[in-house]
């Protein structure tokens, strides 16, 4: 067992978290995480008020043990979501894109706040604007890192703010635990990895194919979702970098979003240009390929769908070849972590 500022800040046994994935991360998966003695998160940006509260309440009625859940800041609903957050008193509130004005009200019931960064720069920002700990998110990830990877860019955050620091991109193994720690991090949080693991969502042929990929099966571009991004390569995926600007899978897409969102037109035309005016705000171009990534994405999960649908992966499902429990894949990372350690110390002169 490893004693880490993240265990000691959180409550929890081990220093492994569950990224938050939108539509991924179910009450079941995430309380699975919990209930192994990791910190399970819920991504609520797909939801609305309603919803978020129920899935809170689902993961109380399922665990005891801390959890958090992730609001993209600039989405629709961002504050509505974040608002039954702290109503409920969920121990952890992680966010990205945006600055928490909630941290007080969080801190007030003895909640923490991690913000999600992937430039050194913004961790010192996050750090003063009242973040207890930060999400370093490496290149390597799936979805939305930059430029630098894990291996530059932890030690380098490590060097320059004195909070717990959960390593994020490439990891999913005992070995990258040891790693994450060596870097100057506090524990390391797991999407793909835990994507692929008996508790999750996600239909059989993307497991199957993440399974069967190697380090070299990912793509990173803007296309997919109008941000920088990696998914898994599927001939879909690859066609996507391919073509122009898809205006008509961007009005269906945004339709859908609409529809899953249960918005009003009026608050759906509202949510779009809050979204613009917000500091890390996009431009309409960006709102459209989000609509169209979600749909592809809504394709991969629940249908299966392998020649429409993309799958948003990261380069480590290269080392990934078993669906385990989640219980049984946090044990075992456990117990590689510390025989690395044991390991390296036996290299001393």
């Amino acid at each position: 067992m490893f004693k880490t500022r993240m265990t000691e800040m959180f409550g929890i046994k081990h220093p492994i978290m569950l990224a938050g994935m939108n539509w991924i991360t179910e009450p079941k998966l995430v309380s699975a995480v919990c209930n192994a003695g990791g910190l399970g998160i819920l991504a609520i940006a797909r939801c609305n008020a309603k919803e978020t509260r129920e899935n809170i309440r689902q993961i109380k009625d399922m665990t005891d043990k801390p959890f958090g859940i992730n609001q993209i800041l600039i989405g629709p609903g961002a504050k509505e979501n974040i608002a039954v957050a702290i109503e409920e008193k969920v121990p952890v509130i992680n966010y990205s894109l945006g600055k928490p004005w909630f941290v007080n009200d969080v801190h007030a019931y003895g909640g923490k706040v991690v913000g999600t960064i992937a430039i050194a720069k913004h961790a010192a920002k996050a750090v003063q604007l009242g973040c207890d700990a930060l999400v370093v998110t490496g290149n390597e990830a799936a979805a939305h890192g930059a430029a630098a990877t894990s291996m530059v860019l932890i030690p380098i955050v490590a060097s320059m703010v004195n909070v717990p620091l959960i390593a994020a991109g490439g990891f999913y193994d005992g070995r990258g635990l040891a790693a994450a720690l060596s870097l100057g991090a506090d524990g390391i949080s797991m999407g793909s990895r835990f994507m692929i693991v008996k508790e999750s969502m996600v239909h059989g042929n993307f497991k199957r194919l993440c399974i069967e990929a190697t380090e070299q099966d990912t793509l990173y571009s803007n296309v997919f979702d109008g941000l920088d991004g990696r998914v898994l390569k599927t001939e879909e995926a690859e066609a996507m970098m391919k073509r122009g600007f898809p205006l008509v899978e961007a009005f269906k897409g945004a339709l859908l979003v609409k529809k899953l969102m249960n918005l009003s037109l009026p608050k759906f035309f509202a949510a779009s240009i809050e979204m613009l005016r917000a500091e890390e705000g996009h431009p309409l171009w960006v709102l459209a390929r989000q609509a169209v990534g979600n749909m592809k994405h809504l394709k991969a999960l629940n249908d299966g769908d392998v020649e429409e649908g993309i799958l948003f992966a990261g380069q480590c499902c290269g080392g990934i070849s078993d669906i385990p429990s989640a219980e049984e894949l946090i044990n075992r990372i456990i117990s590689e972590a510390a025989n690395t350690i044991d390991k390296v110390s036996t290299l001393k002169s």
